[in-house]
This record gives C-alpha cells, sequence and structure tokens, in this order.
C-alpha cells in the first residue's frame, strides 16, 4: 500500500500547485474586470478626493502583487478576508451559502449517478437495440442544450401555468426537509439532466469494451446470462472510468450550478459569486473561486485513490 501512499502525497503536492496556479489567476481575473468599487459604493455623485480616500482605506492604490501577497498570506493562514460590500467575514458568507450548494448537489447526485448507471449498463446489455438508440439519442440531445435552456424548459412544462412545482427556489427562513425537495426539485432535475448524459455514456462505453474481452465469452460460453455476465465480470472492471467520470461530473455539481442557481433564485454559492461580481465585492469572489478550485481537487484526488483501489494490479503490483 505505500506506492498508494505515495500516489496520494504526489497529488496532494500537485493539487497545492494548481491551488497556487488558480489563485493567481483568479487574482488577476478580478483586477482586470471593468469599474471601480470604491466608486460603486459611492456613487456617481462622489467626489474624486472621497472616491481616492476610500480606495487608500481599502488598500486599493496598493501595488497589485503587494495585495496579492497580502491576499494568499491571509488565505493560507485561513482568513479569506472581509466583504467589501457589507465588512462580514467571507468565510462565514461563504459557509452558508456552502451549505445550499451541497445540499443542491448532493440531491442532483441522489437522483442522477444511479440512473445513469442504470442506464449505462442497460445500454450496454441491449447494444444496438430500440432502448440503446433512444437513450443515446437522448443523451446527446441532452448534452446539447445549454442549462439554461433546460431550466427554462422544465419552468415552462412543470412549473407554468399551475405546475406541480415552483419556479423560483428560494429559500427564506425555517424549511422543513419536504418543503425543501419541493422547492429544490427543478434545479435539481435540471443538473441531473445535463451530468447523467456523460455518465451513462461512459458507463456504456467502458462496459462494451470489456464485453470483448477472452474471460467474458468464457462467461457466456458456461451459459451465465447477459445481465449477470455485465454485473459480476464486466461491470467491477469497469469502475476505473466510471469512478472517474462520476467524481468530474460531482464536482461539475457543486462547481457548475452557477447559471442554475441564478435562474431558480436558488441561494448557493452561485447566486452569491453573481452577485458579489455584479457589486465588485472582489474578495467574495476569489474566496468562492478559491473555494470550486478546491472541490475540484479533491474530488480528483478522491476519484485516482478509488479507481486505483479498484484495480488490484496496482493495489498487489510487484
Amino acid at each position: 500500500m505505500s506506492h498508494i501512499l505515495t500516489m496520494i502525497a504526489q497529488r496532494l503536492a500537485l493539487g497545492l500547485v494548481t491551488l497556487f496556479v488558480v489563485s493567481l489567476i483568479i487574482f488577476l481575473g478580478t483586477e482586470l474586470l471593468p469599474g471601480d468599487f470604491a466608486q460603486e459604493i459611492l456613487g456617481q455623485s462622489a467626489t474624486p478626493e472621497t472616491v481616492a480616500a476610500l480606495r487608500d482605506q481599502l488598500g486599493l492604490n496598493d501595488p497589485m502583487h503587494v495585495r496579492y501577497v497580502a491576499w494568499l498570506s491571509d488565505v493560507v493562514q485561513g482568513d479569506l478576508g472581509q466583504s467589501l460590500a457589507n465588512g462580514q467575514s467571507v468565510s462565514e458568507l461563504i459557509g452558508r451559502r456552502l451549505s445550499w450548494t451541497l445540499s443542491l448537489a448532493l440531491y442532483a447526485a441522489v437522483i442522477a449517478v444511479p440512473l445513469s448507471l442504470t442506464l449505462g449498463i442497460l445500454a450496454a446489455l441491449f447494444r444496438n437495440s430500440f432502448f440503446d438508440r433512444f437513450a443515446n439519442a437522448s443523451a446527446l440531445t441532452s448534452i446539447s442544450f445549454p442549462e439554461f435552456f433546460v431550466a427554462y424548459i422544465l419552468i415552462f412544462y412543470l412549473a407554468g401555468a399551475g405546475g406541480p412545482f415552483p419556479s423560483i427556489s428560494s429559500m427564506r427562513g425555517e424549511v422543513a426537509f419536504g418543503e425543501y425537495l419541493h422547492r429544490a426539485f427543478l434545479p435539481a432535475l435540471t443538473l441531473t439532466l445535463v451530468v447523467t448524459a456523460h455518465m451513462m455514456r461512459m458507463t456504456r462505453a467502458a462496459i462494451i469494451n470489456l464485453l470483448a474481452s477472452p474471460y467474458i465469452e468464457m462467461a457466456r460460453l458456461k451459459g451465465m446470462s447477459p445481465m449477470r455476465v455485465i454485473v459480476k465480470h464486466a461491470l467491477p472492471n469497469a469502475l476505473a472510468p466510471i469512478i472517474n467520470v462520476v467524481a468530474l461530473n460531482l464536482a461539475y455539481l457543486i462547481t457548475g450550478v452557477v447559471v442554475v442557481e441564478v435562474v431558480f433564485v436558488y441561494p448557493g454559492l452561485g447566486q452569491l459569486m453573481v452577485d458579489s461580481v455584479s457589486a465588485r465585492d472582489m474578495p467574495v469572489v476569489q474566496g468562492i473561486a478559491l473555494v470550486f478550485a478546491a472541490a475540484y481537487v479533491l474530488l480528483n484526488l478522491t476519484a485516482d485513490v478509488l479507481a486505483t483501489l479498484s484495480n488490484p494490479r496496482l493495489v498487489h503490483r510487484r
């Protein structure tokens, strides 16, 4: 198992380097955004002297590299800074919204992962049948449409004209579990439709690739049923690519919710990020972008470890 620990250490080191590069890109990207935050706060009627004084008070007049080093030093110590818009701690702001985003991602994953694996296995089992062609055509159609289009289609058919679900998923006050499932169903369904197609097609391709293996042919010659051959022999050996694609899509469920949250007015990180960009609240934008990047790195690391553990040749290599 020592090589697995070595791999985890190497991946963690590579992840830290990636986060450093991402932090640099995030900082430079936010610097390039048009507009002046001091002017945004004081309004167009503010005098140049007042704007300059506020910029000096907020440290916006310091050179960019000085501000980046100071910001990165605080981030390393766990301090994401304070919101320029309201003075609240960025960590607290992100923490409150992150719970809503994770809840929505979990809601979509509970639907999408079993559904995509089942559809992928059935499409491989009934390869080239009507079901296989229909599932592939539906998957390609779902992938082709942008998220906001899928969201508005669902709103039109399931929320418009007395539909069973609300078109706005705001979560004000205490929300019971059943009420949350009802209000968040359409954003969760939108994310499900977006990620299911990718996972279903990768599952189908991985299993079909293994069905041509000699040991699968031997299992067939022994008289095993096609479903048993897939579930008992093909699926365990296809776990590595399936785990990777599932992990990537789970990361997308966390980081790719910006458009969906805005469409449904869902109070998650994506909505907070859009609001912060509009207000030129750079510490919040930078903090959210770092959280998204860290989620991608951690889920990719988890996928690598699980894919390695699922392959006996890598676990017990000589």
